[in-house]
């Protein structure tokens, strides 16, 4: 079959609930289509393409890192009013590949959009003539090695011939499997809402396991809907959405250079015009894209490199949201914190330190700490309530809460983390062998 067996059937041992998938099926306008080019030496899918019959109004974010690769370049100097395909390839991320990887997302972008140009007058009544400018790329893997250029021209034939124009959950399996890379668990999600009175699907795929922490957007996420929507508000609504999901993750603190979050929208569903992202008949569709990039991006932590721990940092009644943010991420991305999690000792002195150190504005009178509901700090002190034991038996919990109430304002804000295990460093240790 060619999906990324092995991985996922290793993440079936962990036996969690996230591990449970939804039943993606068709999305008028998108076409999906999955192969082999032997990118990592075996039959595994590792090439994917998305195809929008008549073309998709778009909406991107990527990555803040100070050096990107040279797809995310591609794309951001391509400016079209839609996107006819979407082709993702994993083992090579095309970063810091210079003039070579620049060219060679030119040259595949040339021959599939002579190839999709060729299947528009095959199969369509009213045929389009696709340009290499509606054509966009994800690239994930290892940085700094030769794109394999000449790898994927030559399956770009396979790709357009296996396309296919009803999707089911089988489909949509393979093409978040195809993405994957130290990942174990694929990661799809999706939500079904009205606009009006007109039922409005949203699905999404994403990868990411390590290298993993928020910065404009977190990973490879890729959303579809059959709604109507104009880019620009596309773009505000993904923005919005992005703070409080992607952007509220981390596995380990370092930003990739290929993050990326793009949202397809098909405009396939009949529903009255989009003018403004205010207008009331988008609340519906906010709130479910929302979910859905919340749901991918808890999944992305969840399947954190060599993670046994989900833990979920909220910090409450902050001065300003950003405070709070600064807080969360200290305390989230602490290798002290992290470590004592995995190995389920409650430490509580080491969340103290991460709170300590995160610069933001602390009156420790006020100051209160909870694991779960188990008091630890209360008003600053050490709580009277606490018991070591009671602390220790809620550490063994795949699931661990954080909760810090500041208590000097009303801003609040949550991150997603993982603890940091042996197995993290014997992945990382070996990611390129």
């Amino acid at each position: 079959m060619g999906i990324n067996i092995s991985n996922f059937l290793s993440s079936k041992s962990k036996n969690r609930k996230m591990i449970e998938f939804q039943d993606l099926d068709h999305l008028d306008g998108l076409s999906i289509s999955t192969v082999s080019a032997n990118l990592y030496k075996t039959d595994r899918d590792d090439l994917v393409m998305f195809y929008f019959r008549e073309g998709a109004n778009f909406a991107s974010v990527y990555t803040q890192s100070k050096i990107i690769s040279e797809n995310i370049k591609w794309n951001l100097n391509q400016k079209p009013k839609k996107i006819f395909s979407l082709l993702v390839n994993t083992r090579n991320a095309n970063s810091f590949t210079g003039e070579q990887g620049y060219k060679s997302m030119q040259n595949i972008a040339e021959i599939i959009s002579y190839e999709l140009t060729k299947k528009q007058k095959e199969d369509e009544d009213n045929p389009e003539k696709i340009k290499p400018k509606n054509i966009i790329f994800g690239c994930t893997g290892t940085i700094g090695e030769k794109f394999p250029l000449d790898e994927i021209k030559i399956k770009i034939p396979d790709l357009i011939k296996n396309i296919k124009y009803t999707q089911n959950k089988y489909i949509w399996m393979k093409a978040a499997l195809g993405i994957m890379t130290t990942d174990t668990q694929p990661k799809i999600a999706m939500e079904e809402c009205l606009i009006g009175k007109t039922p409005i699907k949203i699905y999404g795929i994403a990868k990411g396991s390590g290298m993993i922490h928020p910065n404009m957007a977190t990973t490879l996420g890729y959303i579809f809907t059959d709604a109507d929507i104009p880019n620009d508000i596309l773009k505000k609504l993904l923005k919005k959405n992005a703070e409080n999901t992607f952007n509220a993750i981390s596995c380990d603190g370092d930003t990739s250079t290929n993050d990326m979050i793009t949202i397809f929208s098909t405009s396939k569903a009949k529903h009255g015009k989009i003018n403004n992202i205010s207008e009331k008949k988008l609340k519906h569709f906010d709130e479910a894209l929302r979910k859905v990039l919340l749901n991918l991006a808890k999944r992305v932590v969840m399947d954190g490199e060599g993670a046994s721990k989900f833990i979920t940092v909220k910090i409450v009644k902050s001065k300003t949201e950003q405070e709070a943010k600064k807080i969360a991420f200290s305390i989230a991305n602490s290798a002290l914190v992290k470590t004592a999690i995995a190995g389920e000792d409650p430490n509580w002195g080491r969340i103290i330190m991460a709170i300590g150190k995160s610069e933001a504005e602390i009156n420790l009178k006020n100051l209160s700490v909870k694991l779960g509901d188990i008091n630890i700090v209360q008003n600053g002190k050490l709580s009277n309530q606490y018991k070591e034991k009671e602390a220790a038996d809620y550490m063994k919990n795949s699931n661990i809460e954080i909760n810090v109430n500041v208590a000097s304002g009303n801003k609040n804000f949550t991150a997603y983390t993982m603890d940091l295990t042996k197995k993290y460093i014997e992945i990382n240790a070996s990611y390129r062998s």
